[in-house]
């Protein structure tokens, strides 16, 4: 049987949604990967740019609210950013929790070139994290 993760985030705009993308880029069959947020807003149109970079399109990805899952069991729930950490509910079943913090990267100011390296470097360091965590398994 397939895993089944869900990856959490205050917005469900960037690290959530650039984790989803590499995730399922990753791991391929072996898991379905899904993100939301506590409070979902929109795809953040750098982290489409940062991960099309990757050539991974999340672009037709939507921002979700978490609520949609509560019913749903997961093998494991990431979540991404403090803030989503603190106000993430508890799962049915046998869900592990994992915690990562990371920068957010729309939080970033200056040019769009300045903002968009801001977003390439929590890209890479949410696909590094993965990429440990996937030879764990």
């Amino acid at each position: 049987m397939k895993r089944r993760v869900l990856i959490l985030c205050t917005g469900n705009s960037a690290r959530s949604q650039m984790a989803e993308g590499l995730l399922r880029n990753l791991a391929g069959e072996r898991i379905d990967v899904f993100s939301a947020g506590t409070r979902p807003s929109t795809v953040h149109p750098l982290a489409v740019r940062a991960m099309a970079e990757r050539g991974i399109d999340i672009s037709q990805q939507r921002s979700k609210h978490l609520n949609e899952f509560l019913d749903q069991p997961f093998d494991e729930v990431i979540t991404v950013c403090d803030s989503a950490a603190e106000s993430c509910p508890l799962f049915p079943g046998p869900a592990r929790r994992i915690h990562w913090s990371f920068p957010d990267p729309a939080a970033a100011e200056g040019s769009e070139e300045e903002r968009l390296a801001v977003f390439r470097h929590v890209r890479d360091a949410i696909e590094s994290r993965l990429r440990a965590w996937l030879e764990s398994l």
